[in-house]
Order: C-alpha cells, then structure tokens, then sequence
C-alpha cells in the first residue's frame, strides 16, 4: 500500500484542477473539495435548468458553490451561437461568431458580447471560455466551423478583441481560444488527434493575430488546443508541449496570464495520455488550469488530484512549477471579481445599464444573406411543411442544445408542420424519403433546412432530388454556408442559434406570404 501523499501538495493540486459535476445542484464530493481549496469549477449545460426557473436556479447554485468557498473561480463555455450552456434548452439569444464576423460591425460584435458577459455576471459566473480566436482556414473543420469570426485573420483579430472587450466591460473574464489555433484541421479534437502542418511562419501570419489582438485587449487567459504542431513539436500535443506553451506563448508572444487547458478527457490527449498523463504533462509544459471536463464524480477527480501530488513527488512535475500555477489561478480568480465589481450599478442586477433592444436578435437579422436562385414562386397556400435535416451534434455543441426553424416558423405561421429525417432514414431509403416529404407537403409550401450540408453527402443528395421535384421549395442553411444557393428561395443564417431561426423565419414567413 502505497504511503499518502502530502496534504500540502494535495492542496496545491486542488488550486490548479477544475472539474465539473452533474446536477443542478453541488454534490457532496464538490462541496467538500471547495471547502478543502478546490480553486475552480466548471460548469455544463446539465447544471442549468430550463426557463422559466432556470436563472433563479442558477444564482443559487453559484450561491452554493462559494459559501464553501468564497474564492472558487466559476467558470462556463458560454460562445453564444452554437455552442451554449446556459440557453442549451432553447437555444441561443446571441448568434455566434460567424454571424458577427458577416456583419463586420465591430460595435455590434462588443455589445453582444457585453450582453453575455452582463448575464453571467450577474449569476455570478467569473469566467467564460470565449471568444474563439481560431481562424476557420479549412471549411472543412469539423468543429470550429460557425464558431469562427471568418476566414480572414485581421477580421478574426478585430472581433476577437472586440468581443474580449464587450464581455469583460459586461464584467466577466474572457478566455482566448484555441491556442495556438485549431481552425486549419479537420479532425475533431474531441475524437482524434489533428495536425497542422502550418510552419511558424503560416502561424504567425494566419493563426496568432487574433491571440495577440486578444491579449491587447484586455484578455488575461488563454485556452490550448489539443493539436500537433510538427513544425513547433512534432511529438507532443500544445496542450502539454513546452515548446508550445512556454516558448511560443510565454516568450514569443509574451503572454503572462492565466493558460487553461482544453478538457484532458478529449480523445486527442486522452487516448495517448489518459487523463492523468495529460494533466500533470500539460501543467509541466506551463498550463495554470487543467480543465478536466465531464470528469464529474468523486472517484475520477480524487485520482487526478494524487496523480498531480505524485507528479511531484516523483520528479516529473516541479513543485515550484505546481505552487506557481497555483498562484496564478488565484491571482486570476481575484482580477477576475474586480471586473464584476466595477460593471456593478445602473440596473437591479447590479450588471450594468442594458444594450436596448436585443443586440443578439439585431446582429441576427443583419447577418441573414437572402437569394432567390431559381425566381420560381412558392407553390400552394397555407402554412409550410418543414424538413429539417439532422446531422450527429458535434461534442462541443451537445446533443441537447434546441436548434431548428420549425418552432420559430409555427409562431408565425400556424399550423406549419415539421418533419426530421436523420442519415440513416436518409441513406436507407433515399427515394422514399423523398417521396414522403413531397407528399406531406403537396398543396403546400415545403422549407428545407440543412446544417452544414457541404460536410454532409447524405444531406446534399437528398435536397437535390427534393428540388429537382419542387423547384419553389425554400432553402435555410444553418451552419457555414458553402453550397451554391439554391431553391425558390435560400437563406443563410450563418448559425444555427435560436435568434438566427428567429430571424430566418421572419423572411421565410414574409416570403411565402404572411
């Protein structure tokens, strides 16, 4: 039986781990972590309740996870658009990156996310895991894709710093990521290993601008990317390469705050690390934070914190480097409360006067782009029929999170009716599928809606053979548009958030009519 390991390092582990749990309320292992020193806790979109009562709920959990420890750093990946926590049950109020980057309103970009920031902040929440800096330079991405502000490396830098300065004057801490950048792959971190081939050239061109821009605007810390960089490091991952977070972020672009990991549970470090492995390889390599994602029981948080403390014991992690990671969480923690404190007064919530009307809904109806490719009008009368098209949710985005038109559509359109068809129905039965939705919509309007149908072969084919009967039909492309527009008429949302259905059922009605 292994002798245990010092309480003091024990402690020190606790400072620079951050784990997440189930349930909307704490569990008893959290509450008696945080009252032992865990520093940080992250929270999920299964620690929110849907409305009506879910920010009530959510005030008081933040209420309970700091009356066990006031100086608990309370962190959520909250981007807006399609990935979201706090709204995953109805989808998004704010549009996401890609549809403030089609705008290129920088104002607007600030006020939305000052909108974000102002209502974490006011359920006490101190750090949000956006903005995404990645320059989304292969359409083929599999995970970034919307996420993005764009293409183009100035545009994502201008927002970027833009968005950091709307969510921090909203009076919550802003965290830059994917460093150094996972926009250029098209792997999925969460489920394999990417490499970029880009040299440090490439990188200082295409995929560091918008760190830099993000540190110069005020951000304090940065998220790495599970991904290989064969020109920096071709053996070790960022996230627990030196060379990586040490060399290029620390000495090159140097960046002194606070470096959060990306969750150690992804399959890109996991498989090769496990969990364990990755965390103590990621904090001697210069990581602060170790985000230890849907780590959330007792039994696998426990292992970690050892594994950490043995690190050190051992040799294979310093103990200064453990204490000074340790240091700067907190020190973060402390900086971090400041921001909501000086956001404070001018509305009951202590957050700050409000924006006016909805900046999120207003960024959406702006970033809608409208064509009627074929001029043919819609057919028949009457509410729609709508198909939507449903690809597998990538894990960022969670297969819980509410997207779609249908709903927005019926609230202005009564009696729409809304059919889903998935790959495999798709695939099984590709002329039947066909068959049916021409069917249920005969006499009437049909609205096809389709999520990245470039990466999709299944989906394509079967909006072709739909349009190839009904040429009037409508088409809405939620996610990256990369397909020719096509049908009576085709709109681009440029997300899949519920403010841009919200926006894209606006035209739709109008067009067929209402």
């Amino acid at each position: 039986m292994s002798a245990p390991e010092d309480p003091a390092l024990l402690r020190l582990a606790d400072g620079v781990l951050q784990p997440g749990f189930t349930g909307l309320t704490a569990p008893d292992w959290i509450r008696r972590r945080l009252a032992g020193g865990l520093g940080s806790v992250l929270l999920f979109g299964r620690n929110f309740a849907p409305p009506p009562g879910g920010r009530a709920q959510a005030r008081a959990l933040v209420a309970q996870l700091r009356a066990e420890n006031p100086d608990v750093l309370v962190a959520v990946d909250e981007e807006g658009g399609d990935v979201t926590r706090l709204e995953w049950a109805t989808g998004s109020s704010s549009p996401g990156n890609l549809a403030l980057g089609t705008v290129d309103d920088e104002d607007l970009t600030r006020a939305v996310a000052r909108s974000i920031g102002r209502e974490l902040a006011a359920l006490g929440i101190d750090l949000d895991y956006g903005p995404d800096a990645d320059v989304n330079s292969d359409p083929r991405n599999p995970v970034i894709g919307v996420r993005s502000f764009g293409a183009d490396p100035a545009l994502v830098a201008r927002h970027t710093a833009a968005w950091v300065r709307g969510l921090q004057q909203g009076g919550t801490a802003a965290c830059a990521k994917h460093f150094p950048g996972h926009g250029d792959t098209v792997v999925d971190s969460h489920l394999g290993l990417p490499t970029v081939t880009a040299d440090l050239a490439a990188l200082e061109r295409v995929a560091l601008p918008p760190f830099r821009a993000a540190a110069a605007a005020g951000a304090r810390a940065v998220m790495t990317a599970h991904i290989l960089l064969p020109a920096l490091d071709p053996d070790h991952p960022a996230t627990v390469s030196p060379r990586v977070l040490t060399g290029l972020l620390r000495h090159r672009l140097g960046f002194d705050g606070l470096v959060v990991t990306d969750a150690v549970e992804m399959r890109a470090v996991a498989d090769r690390y496990g969990h364990a492995g990755a965390a103590v390889r990621a904090l001697t390599a210069g990581a602060d934070l170790v985000c230890l994602g849907d780590r959330g029981s007792a039994d696998a948080y426990d292992a970690l914190r050892t594994a950490v403390a043995r690190a050190v014991r051992t040799g294979d992690l310093p103990e200064e480097r453990l204490a000074e990671a340790a240091d700067r969480v907190a020190a973060f923690a402390r900086w971090a409360r400041t921001l909501r404190t000086a956001a404070r007064g001018g509305t009951a919530d202590g957050t700050g006067p409000p924006d006016g009307p909805a900046p999120g809904l207003l960024a959406a109806r702006r970033a809608l782009a409208v064509a009627r490719p074929t001029g043919v009008p819609p057919q028949g009368r009457g509410a729609p029929c709508v198909a939507e098209f449903r690809p597998t949710p990538t894990v960022a985005v969670g297969t819980a999170t509410a997207w779609g038109l249908a709903g927005p559509l019926a609230a202005l359109l009564p009696g729409t009716e809304a059919r889903q068809v998935d790959q495999r129905q798709a695939e099984d039965d590709p002329v039947g599928t066909v068959a049916g939705l021409c069917a249920a919509a005969a006499g009437r309007p049909l609205v096809l809606v389709v999520r990245n149908a470039h990466r999709h072969a299944w989906m394509d084919a079967a909006v072709t053979a739909l349009l190839a009967r009904r040429p009037d039909a409508v088409v809405v492309e939620f996610g990256l548009p990369r397909s020719a527009p096509r049908g009576g008429l085709h709109v681009a949302p440029h997300g899949a958030a519920r403010v841009c259905a919200e926006a894209a059922a606006e035209v739709v009605a109008a067009h067929l009519g209402r």
